[in-house]
């Protein structure tokens, strides 16, 4: 399907381009939560349109992706000091070591268990760590691998994408993992969401979006641009997700038969990553140059 116009699509302007907005999440509070990667601090975009920032105590940390946790706070990845932020809907913030160097921690999400589960990219590692700041890792049986986002699957375990490995995979709260690879040689898996139902993953290498049910059952969709670069996704629904085009500057949205539609986004080379459901109930896209680009529901 060819790119179609969005007139719901509207942009607005966050901050400057060398901020950098990357992961965006809907607060406990709601509000949209945002990490801007390059200046070192998380903003917060309430509904009436109201912007606070606050600053990280390490400016070039690199906080990256955030979601918010069972204990009422958001806790983001800071990828280039390898630690776990945390910030509080009143902007109090604090930040914890983890334990394998140079770890590169990249994706997190809140786990069944209360805890908030957390990818080291670097060193092939899934990190969690409670709500009082204790944390464990998990060693994967891949070398190499660069785990990448993860999420909570509708089966009480976390899945998460192996970015290097070409494969998806599934951890208990135990620490027992599986290894799902994919058809598609070097499709290199990022984002994954859940539906409720099963797992969706975009193939940034490929150009193509994936589904994989809980017991490792793959379909992929190919997007129409095989450059498009897909990045982040998320569910609204049973069978029903969105995603950003990083290489295509659009968001698209696939549906359970692999109906895909895109729409592009109005500024050029916006370079769209992290991607929500907002607390409005219409999809919020960060945008590495400055903006937030919302669809409206």
């Amino acid at each position: 399907m060819r790119p179609s116009e969005a007139p719901a699509l509207s942009e607005i302007t966050v901050t400057d381009r060398q901020a950098g907005p990357y992961g965006i999440a809907t607060g406990p509070d709601g509000a949209l939560w945002i990490t801007l990667v390059h200046a070192g601090r998380i903003a917060r975009l309430d509904g009436a349109g109201s912007l606070r920032e606050w600053a990280l105590d390490a400016p070039d940390c690199g906080p990256t992706v955030i979601a918010a946790g069972s204990d009422g706070a958001l806790w983001f990845t800071r990828y280039q000091d390898h630690r776990i932020g945390r910030i509080t809907v009143a902007g109090e913030t604090e930040s914890f070591a983890l334990p394998t160097p140079d770890s590169g921690p990249f994706g997190i999400a809140p786990g069944p268990d209360g805890a908030m589960w957390f990818t080291e990219m670097n060193t092939d590692r899934i990190g969690r760590i409670t709500v009082d700041g204790q944390v464990g890792e998990f060693p994967l049986p891949v070398e190499g691998g660069f785990p990448s986002a993860i999420v909570a699957g509708p089966d009480g375990a976390l899945w998460f994408t192996l970015n290097q490995a070409n494969a998806i995979g599934r951890i208990t709260v135990e620490g027992d993992v599986t290894v799902h690879s994919l058809p598609t040689p070097d499709a290199a898996p990022v984002g994954i969401a859940s539906d409720g139902v099963a797992l969706w993953f975009v193939e940034i290498g490929a150009g193509r979006v994936g589904r994989i049910t809980v017991d490792g059952d793959i379909q992929e969709f190919p997007l129409p641009d095989p450059a498009a670069r897909p990045h982040a996704i998320v569910a609204v629904g049973a069978g029903d997700c969105w995603f950003t085009e990083w290489g295509a500057n659009r968001v698209g949205r696939v549906t359970a038969d692999g109906d895909i539609t895109e729409y592009d986004l109005p500024t050029p080379a916006s370079e769209p990553h992290g991607i929500t459901v907002g607390p409005d109930g219409a999809l919020w896209a960060a945008l590495e140059t400055g903006g937030l680009a919302r669809v409206a529901p």
